[in-house]
């Protein structure tokens, strides 16, 4: 019984870190939105990884630097390339259409993640995994269909920018087999940061008093959407955590029509079903082989 009451405990602990998390990048999402209509995406980049720079720094001065190696930091630098390019579309896309379409294609990020990590990492594409494969593209194609409003070249961006994260997540996978998440942390900042300040430097807007609240929040929210999401995952299985997150869209979809009037047609609500029902398919399917090999 206690077993059984600690497994609960942890499910519940487990949600509300992913609570945490689906907070987390909404907000982000509210506050680049704030900032896009005065400064250029780069920027915002930039002083974001500068912010969490900061933070991933004051932790590891406590928690000591010898946690950091240069052993992978050629694969560092090709991650963070990639998931430089992520956030770009992400934070660029924002600026331009409504927020649940930049989640709704965001959430094709694991069909991404498993093209690269069958030629990558040589994982096997299951018939399951195929079928959610062509379940998000569909979602896609019905999202970014000619004719509809929807296509939009920052749609373009942001599903340029999704494939570019399936990559960046690949890699990031075959980092924690040797690196500390503090140190992907702190690489990811460190090597982002003159990224996006170098291109800003062009077109470099001085922040007032009334952006720095939106900037912080981009910067600590950034590193709390991970942490929160590192803490769900030790406390539950990925299979049960990960399903949670979906509930991003319908969030999203709410603050956008809230704050912006943003609404939600049917094409975009059928593709967003349709990539949604792929992920969860996938889900299901790994959690059931999961099950499979305890009881082996």
């Amino acid at each position: 019984m206690s077993a059984a009451i600690s497994t609960h405990h942890s499910t519940l602990f487990s949600a509300a870190w992913m609570g945490g998390t689906m907070l987390s990048f909404v907000t982000m999402a509210v506050a680049v939105r704030e900032l896009s209509a005065d400064l250029g995406t780069f920027q915002i980049l930039a002083i974001r990884s500068f912010i969490g720079l900061l933070c991933i720094s004051a932790i590891l001065s406590r928690m000591g630097w010898q946690q950091l190696s240069l052993r992978n930091i050629k694969l560092h630098l090709i991650r963070n390339l990639a998931h430089f390019c992520g956030q770009f579309g992400w934070f660029y896309a924002i600026a331009f259409i409504p927020l649940a379409a930049v989640f709704a294609l965001e959430f094709t990020v694991p069909i991404w993640t498993a093209m690269f990590a069958a030629v990558l990492l040589a994982e096997r594409i299951t018939r399951v995994r195929g079928l959610a494969i062509v379940l998000g593209i569909a979602g896609v194609l019905v999202i970014l269909q000619p004719g509809f409003e929807m296509m939009h070249p920052a749609a373009l961006v942001m599903l340029g920018g999704a494939i570019a994260f399936g990559l960046s997540h690949t890699l990031t996978k075959k980092l924690t087999g040797s690196d500390s998440s503090l140190s992907i942390l702190f690489y990811m900042m460190l090597i982002q940061l003159p990224l996006g300040l170098l291109p800003a430097v062009f077109d470099w807007v001085t922040p007032t008093a009334a952006h720095w609240p939106w900037l912080l929040l981009v910067g600590l929210t950034g590193l709390s959407a991970h942490y929160c999401m590192v803490r769900a995952l030790s406390l539950a299985d990925a299979t049960l955590v990960i399903p949670m997150e979906f509930l991003r869209l319908p969030l999203i979809a709410l603050v956008g029509y809230a704050l912006y009037g943003e609404h939600i047609d049917g094409f975009l609500a059928l593709g967003a079903a349709l990539i949604l029902t792929g992920n969860v398919i996938n889900l299901m399917w790994e959690r059931k082989k999961t099950r499979k090999r305890r009881l082996i």
